[in-house]
């Protein structure tokens, strides 16, 4: 429920629109009128304004919101004309609803007011009831716009708080190759990165900035469907393909047709499947399950996994041609713990995110929780810290989130505080225990740092042939450091 300051008291969003007063603002030269519609509009829920030219009803509109005015289209005392003050309304108040009266009425004028935005044209002598009526319909167009706009700024805050977002240096590399990799509707990504750091929403945010935004989005987790239902998950199934085929059955590519299709956790596909998929990326078809007619589709591929692919390649659980097709671009997804100076601003985001939610008014950290924060190391990255942001919003006693309702291995941060010496001495504290890409790409890195970025001292010196070093290379995005020699 959503909360709102009325009256210096706390009130619901219910109960604000019980008591939410009409604002309608009379712009007429005739006394007469802007009395008699005054007194006929004026009610426990409707406030009047009244002005007689065009610089009295600006006057009124820049101390009072005004919901709608009624405006006469020929202000004779004040040598005015309706339309120029229209125009300036729309320009300075779109939002408010103008309803345009006239004695005069033209055709051409009516188009004209049309075009400006104005509601509705009604010729005078008025009719009470009819201009009620005509009002109401008016307010009732305006409040389903205000809905509009307010479910788009829920929108907004639910895409602030679902998307990778940060200043670090890591994440505005990841921006720049998310808005690269987005130019060709094609090109296949492999997105790689631990549990946590958000790789389906890089994949969300590639489908977005493409030409196939307006197009499905489509996802599927390979590791949650069992093996034997994946083929007809992904291709479909036609009826009486297997015992319980009651039905034919459309799969997610053709679901995804003329979009996205993102597999998650690729490496749990089945090998067997593995070849139909690469068959489906070179030809752009497949046949259901139990099919015989060639379907043609238009699908783009994202695929991420946590799992170091090369090394499944060379272990045989992943088809190497499936691989290179798969990595045409990879994109890794740095760990929060690589990027410690965007926890506050996703702090601040989770924190307004689910105190909207919520219905709560919670209170900016203070410095001493935050430190705890960015000291953390943060395992499950940026999925745990959005976790336990909407915990301390639920579980918090009052508007102030204190230090001792933070769960105890953060305050007393059980896997040491951050490293200062930095190398291998951040991977390996007590109580963490590092991934062995964690562990694989700093060993490369060292490597070649030392030998100067030559490739081949480097894959001697690392055990591993010429082509695997490049893969490895290309596979975790390591960037040579300015000023390196690169030879080899």
């Amino acid at each position: 429920m959503w909360i709102y300051r009325w009256n210096g008291g706390m009130v619901s969003a219910e109960k604000k629109n019980e008591i939410e007063t009409t604002h309608i603002l009379v712009v007429d030269d005739e006394e007469s009128i802007r009395f008699s519609l005054s007194e006929a509009l004026r009610d426990e829920s409707t406030e009047v304004f009244t002005a007689e030219g065009g610089d009295e009803a600006f006057q009124i509109m820049s101390r009072d919101d005004i919901d709608l005015v009624l405006l006469d289209q020929r202000l004779a005392a004040t040598q005015e004309d309706g339309l120029d003050i229209l125009r300036r309304i729309k320009t300075e108040s779109p939002e408010t609803i103008v309803i345009m009266m006239t004695a005069f009425g033209k055709f051409e004028s009516a188009v004209e007011a049309t075009q400006l935005g104005c509601f509705q044209y009604t010729a005078k002598p008025l009719d009470l009831h009819q201009l009620r009526l005509l009002i109401r319909n008016a307010l009732s167009t305006m409040e389903l716009t205000r809905e509009v706009r307010r479910l788009k700024a829920q929108q907004r805050r639910q895409f602030a708080a679902d998307t990778v977002f940060g200043d670090s240096q890591g994440i505005q590399k990841l921006f720049d190759a998310v808005k690269k990799v987005a130019r060709s509707s094609t090109t296949t990504v492999l997105i790689r990165g631990e549990t946590g750091s958000g790789k389906e929403l890089v994949a969300r945010q590639i489908h977005a900035y493409s030409d196939v935004s307006t197009g499905p989005f489509v996802d599927l987790n390979c590791s949650v469907v069992p093996d034997n239902l994946l083929e007809s998950e992904l291709f479909g199934h036609e009826k009486g393909a297997f015992t319980d085929a009651k039905t034919t059955k459309e799969g997610l590519f053709e679901l995804a047709n003329g979009g996205t299709l993102f597999l998650d956790e690729i490496a749990e596909m089945p090998h067997k499947l593995q070849a139909k998929l690469l068959k489906v990326l070179e030809s752009k078809s497949f046949r259901r399950v139990g099919g015989t007619e060639l379907i043609n589709v238009k699908v783009r591929i994202l695929a991420a996994t946590n799992r170091d692919l090369f090394h499944e390649v060379e272990e045989g659980r992943f088809r190497e041609d499936l691989y290179y097709r798969l990595s045409v671009i990879p994109i890794f997804v740095p760990p929060l713990r690589e990027r410690r100076e965007d926890i506050p601003p996703l702090v601040v985001t989770f924190l307004d995110h689910y105190a909207k939610e919520i219905g709560r008014q919670v209170r900016p950290l203070d410095k001493q929780i935050m430190e705890r924060l960015i000291e953390y190391n943060w395992p499950g990255n940026v999925r745990e810290l959005k976790n336990l942001m909407e915990r301390l919003v639920l579980m918090c006693s009052d508007d102030r989130i204190s230090l001792s309702e933070l769960p105890e291995h953060i305050r007393l941060n059980r896997d040491g505080p951050r490293s200062r010496r930095g190398g291998d001495s951040e991977l390996f504290q007590p109580g963490r225990v590092p991934t062995l890409n964690e562990v694989e790409r700093m060993a490369i890195e060292h490597g070649l740092n030392q030998v100067g970025w030559n490739k081949t001292h480097a894959a001697d010196m690392l055990g591993i042939s010429r082509q695997t070093l490049r893969a490895k290379i290309k596979e975790y995005d390591i960037q040579e450091k300015t000023g390196a020699p690169a030879t080899g």
